[in-house]
């Protein structure tokens, strides 16, 4: 992929720059501005080097429709306030507004547009509709940065389609994503410890699949955790479970075993009788749940054994809260892996989304671990081996 010096002299041209802005609001309130934060790089390197900075970006699921409630409004303040410089919203996409916002940008300005996913075609499954809108993105532009990793597995008209539009290269955030990921689907420093939680083991099939014959060891937790041990034939009370998944799930434990790799899940569970922040919690063990309680975080036991395979690896890779990390009640086994990654020697991935998320929340910092994505979806797919849309059209 190119890089952005490749791109020449880009004093007074108007470069666009797909970020992903997609922050977690509370209100009109940013709760984690990591993603905004980790743009700067580039839009600053845009900056110094005397471009007009143009920033596309989405917030929600609009569904091709205006509406105030998934403005940028919020990203174009707290992006103002980093840089310590206005940062004008445009009132639209890719109409009046967008193109009188442009056209009075100075050398070394920012602009932002609307919330690209505002407009049909964006997400339009139809070529013809992406090119299009497209075709009015690159209009008001004469390069196109791409710099929002957590969007590159989309084939969306301003990651994709842009890119064939205008020169093109991709920005050091998504160079820096690549470099990382690089390194967890090569020549991995071992031992190669992958940490699994989250929601729901469908949405880590393939990647669970792909990382048994890569990785050495495998560490399951959060609510997927519970179809592995139904698998195994173990109850688990009222927890969340993907019924439909334990044969899928009984044929990776069989796979593991039989390449000699390891998949270890808790020993102990912590259950409560509800999902509220103060039912009454207490510790079971994993093959002993009671048919009345549900699993809302891994026990002690757990977390400590988690944390000792975690800090014997060279290179580990974390996607998903091992609990519900929100709560506190229920978000030690979270704070355990996350402090056990601190103390990783070698690379150490937080592996974006919710994790990335939790990990903040609890107090750590970005620079405590080796390398925070800022794209869950974006990052399993390129572990799964799947091509990345926004990638691949990036290919020099």
């Amino acid at each position: 992929m190119k890089s952005v010096t490749d791109l020449g002299d880009l004093r007074g041209q108007r470069v666009l720059v797909r970020c992903d802005l997609n922050v977690p609001l509370d209100g009109d309130t940013i709760t984690d501005d990591g993603r905004i934060r980790a743009s700067l790089p580039t839009i600053n390197q845009l900056r110094e080097a005397g471009a007009k900075v143009i920033v596309l970006a989405h917030l929600g699921r609009p569904k091709g429709k205006v509406n105030s409630e998934f403005s940028l409004a919020p990203a174009a303040r707290r992006l103002s306030e980093l840089l310590d410089a206005e940062v004008t919203l445009a009132d639209d996409v890719v109409g009046d507004s967008a193109r009188a916002t442009v056209e009075a940008l100075a050398d070394g300005q920012v602009a932002m547009l609307e919330n690209v996913r505002f407009e049909p075609g964006e997400e339009s499954k139809d070529d013809g509709e992406r090119s299009e809108l497209a075709d009015k993105y690159a209009a008001l532009g004469d390069a196109f940065v791409s710099d929002g990793f957590g969007v590159v597995h989309r084939k969306q008209a301003s990651v994709y389609d842009l890119a064939s539009k205008l020169p093109s290269a991709a920005g050091g955030l998504v160079e820096a994503e690549v470099e990382v990921l690089q390194k967890l689907t090569g020549d991995a420093a071992r031992p190669y410890v992958v940490v699994l939680g989250g929601a729901k083991v469908s949405d880590k099939l393939n990647v669970i699949a792909n990382l048994i014959r890569t990785a050495d060891t495998l560490v399951i937790g959060g609510g997927m955790v519970f179809t592995f041990l139904a698998a195994q034939g173990h109850e688990v009370g009222k927890s969340l479970l993907e019924s439909d998944q334990i044969d899928a799930v009984k044929g990776y434990l069989d796979e593991a075993a039989s390449g000699g790799k390891q998949i270890i899940l808790p020993t102990d569970i912590v259950v409560a009788p509800e999902f509220a922040a103060d039912a009454p919690a207490t510790v079971v063990r994993a093959d002993e749940m009671p048919k009345d309680q549900l699993g809302l975080d891994i026990g002690p036991e757990s977390a400590e054994r988690f944390a000792a395979v975690i800090e014997k690896a060279h290179t580990v890779f974390w996607n998903g809260p091992m609990g519900v990390a929100e709560m506190e009640a229920f978000a030690k086994g979270t704070r355990a892996v996350a402090e056990a990654l601190t103390k990783v020697d070698g690379l150490s991935v937080v592996g974006g989304g919710d994790s990335a998320a939790a990990v903040r929340d609890l107090g750590f910092a970005d620079d405590d671990f080796g390398h925070i994505s800022t794209g869950g979806g974006a990052s399993l797919e390129y572990l799964e081996g799947k091509d990345l849309p926004g990638l691949s059209v990036l290919a020099d």
